[in-house]
């Protein structure tokens, strides 16, 4: 079932959610924020479509950031839609947490800590799995960050709206990290204002024209390299 702004909600099959045009949908159901309650909803900007998009969790929350960065979106949809479906002669409900529209496909997610999924949920996922499937879309179940993934991501994050470029540190960056993977320090002391450079550094890796592993926490000794499409002169 998806709702299409104030009209009755419509009804599909599964065989046929590919023919949904899912840019004219809002939410199944409302966010709410009310005294005393035991999770944490709030909204957050998105820089890929230039809006808010509500969550539920600080868990969904760190999702929305992360999909912001690296998932190359131009859509997020939040509690998209409710999927019916039968099991043991017993009806069962589920609505998914986010259907993120990327460049390579629609990605459907749920988000549930690990240690709070419980059989019936296992249940619904695997029939969200299924769903997902037949619309050829990709699934997903977010469990869980690694903390120093999470961390970097904010970081990067707080260089995600337009800077003033007048000193031309742009340039200055991406000529430094066109002589090789260089670490962050050493990096930012080759331009003429290393403290400006940190700022503009956090905002072309955002916007994906230098690269960072992610593999280990960010800092000064994480080495900074161009981007592909930078490095191969198609920025």
């Amino acid at each position: 079932m998806w709702r299409v702004g104030q009209s009755s909600p419509v009804v599909y099959p599964v065989r046929d959610l590919a023919e949904v045009d899912v840019s004219a949908t809002v939410p199944v159901r409302r966010f709410t924020w009310r005294t005393g309650q035991s999770h944490r909803p709030g909204l957050e900007y998105m820089v890929a479509t230039g809006r808010h998009h509500g969550f539920e969790s600080f868990e969904e929350e760190c999702l929305l950031l992360v999909a912001d960065f690296a998932a190359d979106l131009h859509e997020a949809l939040s509690q998209p839609f409710r999927l019916r479906f039968y099991a043991g002669g017993k009806r069962m409900d589920h609505t998914p947490d986010y259907l993120l529209l990327t460049k390579t496909g629609p990605f459907l997610v749920d988000v549930r800590p690990a240690d709070r999924i419980h059989p019936e949920d296992e249940l619904k996922f695997a029939a969200t799995f299924e769903t997902a499937l037949a619309a050829g879309w990709r699934y997903g179940v977010v469990t869980g960050w690694r903390r120093h993934v999470w961390e970097t991501v904010d970081a990067l994050s707080a260089g995600r709206r337009p800077l003033n470029n007048v000193l031309d540190m742009h340039g200055q960056l991406r000529r430094a990290a066109g002589h090789g993977p260089l670490p962050l320090r050493d990096l930012v002391d080759r331009c003429s204002i290393p403290a400006v450079a940190r700022a503009h550094a956090l905002h072309l890796l955002w916007h994906r024209e230098l690269g960072v592993d992610l593999s280990a926490p960010y800092g000064d000794g994480s080495r900074i390299r161009l981007a592909l499409a930078t490095f191969d002169g198609r920025r």
